[in-house]
Order: C-alpha cells, then structure tokens, then sequence
C-alpha cells in the first residue's frame, strides 16, 4: 500500500484545494476583465455591446479556467461541466428562475405595491443580461463548484449545503440595504442552487436558475437586485410598500416570499436527489 508524504497529503487536501483553486479562479476573472476592457476601449462598439462583449470572453474564460484547473489537479474529466444534456439543463433551470421570481413579484403587486409605468424596448435588456449572465457563472463556479463539491467530498451533501448556503449569505452581506430577512433569503437560495446542482450532478442547471432569478428580477420586472444600483429593464416599475414583502431597498429577495419560494425549491430538489440517490454520505458514514 503506497503511503503518500506530508507534501502530497497537503496538496491533496480540501482546504488547500479549494484555496488553490479559489486565488487561481478569482485571479483569471480580475484579470480577464481587464483585458477585454482595455481591448473593446480600441473598438468603435457602443457601450453596450462592449459589455456584452466582455462578458461573453470573462464567462468564458471563467468556464475554461475552471476545467483546465481540476482536469490537472484531480486528473478526471470534468463531468459538471459536460455538454450532455445541456439544453435541459438550461432550460430547466431558465424555467424554475424565471418561475420563483415571477411569483415573487405577483405576490408583491397582488398587494398592490408593484405597478407598471411604462415599457422599454428589448433593447434594454441587453446590460442587465450580460450582467446577470457573467454573475452567475463567477459565483456558480466559486460557491457550488469549488467550495461545495469539494467539501461535499468529505462531508458529505447535507453538511455541505449548510456551509456553502451560510457562506454565500454571509458573501452578500456587504451588499448596500441588507437586512436579516434578506440574508436570510439569499442563504436560503445558495441552498437552492445547491440542490440544484445535486439534482443535476452539473453546473449548468445552477447557472441557469441563478442567471434567470436575477436577470427575471432586475432585467424584466424592473427590480433592484441584492441591494445593487437598479439596471435597464423591459418594464418600468414602481415599487412601494410594506418592506417584508416589497424587500425595500434591497429589492424582492429581502422579502418573507422570496424566502418561501426559495425554500420550497430547495426542498422539492433535494427530494428528487434522493430519490435519485444523488445524495452523498460524509466519510465517517461511507
């Protein structure tokens, strides 16, 4: 039986993978950002198509980077990124987004505190898209990729999903106009999007749903997403009343409903996972 060193024990670990990964990952995307910037600045393109521009090369880049990274490091293919069942992958996730979000803000104009000013064109989608787009992929890859699959190695799915839903609540706290419910609510969602990507073994699904909640919030209904600056959207809105179910300045994912939503996505996911037995035991239980 080979007995590995002290160097290869260390390299092996979790922690230093997920440390290794993280500073190679996040250092990829700062600096891919500022490449594509300083090479759209010689174009003639507008503002927006810039932007769309990089957001395509820094998604990209995230994605390959990603795969490059673990296909070295562990030596496997990188199954969560594969291409196989891609297009259910995103199409279910763009549905069930789309879905809990749209219902997130009937809720709000059932009581009277969502109205419709006027409509955009298409156009200006655009920003909010390429915006949502590039988010999800960064902190799909950052949360679900790197910190919880590989602790869920170790720890197993349950134990994971709590670690990794507590820490993308606790990243979102520098947000402008967070509240407890709002943190509550998106620590609620990264357990969403944690499920999600335990139904699906696959890092598309997540995406997805996270770039369809966010973009069906701030880029169609006219929201505030998270607390940030309010973008472009099809739909001008107003939005105005009891902060507990509006969300208030930080937008409808500070809102008791959003919670509710989150949560009963996150359980139905989990459900069909171990139904599925896609759950995994932490290494005391194996």
């Amino acid at each position: 039986m080979e007995t590995l060193t002290l160097k290869q024990k260390t390299f092996n670990s979790p922690i230093t993978k997920i440390i290794l990964a993280l500073l190679t990952f996040m250092a990829v995307v700062i600096i891919s950002q500022q490449i594509a910037v300083k090479l759209l600045a010689l174009t003639s393109l507008e503002k927006e198509y810039r932007n769309l521009l990089k957001g395509l090369f820094v998604s990209a880049l995230c994605v390959f980077s990603y795969i490059l990274f673990f296909k070295k490091y562990d030596k496997r293919a990188i199954t969560e990124f594969s291409t196989k069942g891609l297009a259910k992958n995103l199409i279910l996730g763009t549905l069930i987004g789309f879905t809990l979000q749209s219902l997130t803000i009937l809720v709000i104009y059932l009581n009277g505190s969502y109205s419709v000013l006027n409509i955009n064109p298409i156009s200006f989608i655009l920003i909010p898209f390429t915006i949502m787009f590039t988010v999800a992929i960064i902190e799909e890859i950052l949360v679900r990729g790197i910190i919880f699959r590989i602790v869920e190695e170790k720890l197993g799915t349950y134990i994971s999903l709590t670690i990794s839903s507590v820490l993308f609540g606790v990243f979102h706290l520098a947000n402008p106009n967070g509240t407890l419910i709002s943190s509550i609510c998106i620590t609620m969602a990264g357990f969403m999007l944690g499920a999600a990507f335990v139904y699906s073994r696959n890092l598309w699904f997540p995406i997805a749903l996270h770039f369809a909640w966010n973009f069906t919030q701030s880029g169609i209904y006219g929201a505030i997403t998270s607390g940030n600056e309010k973008t472009n959207s099809l739909l001008n809105a107003k939005i105005q009343g009891p902060q507990f179910i509006t969300g208030g300045e930080f937008g409808p994912e500070g809102s008791i409903q959003a919670i509710l939503f989150c949560a009963v996505g996150a359980i139905l996911l989990l459900a069909l996972s171990r139904k599925n037995n896609n759950i995994i035991k932490p290494y005391w239980k194996k």
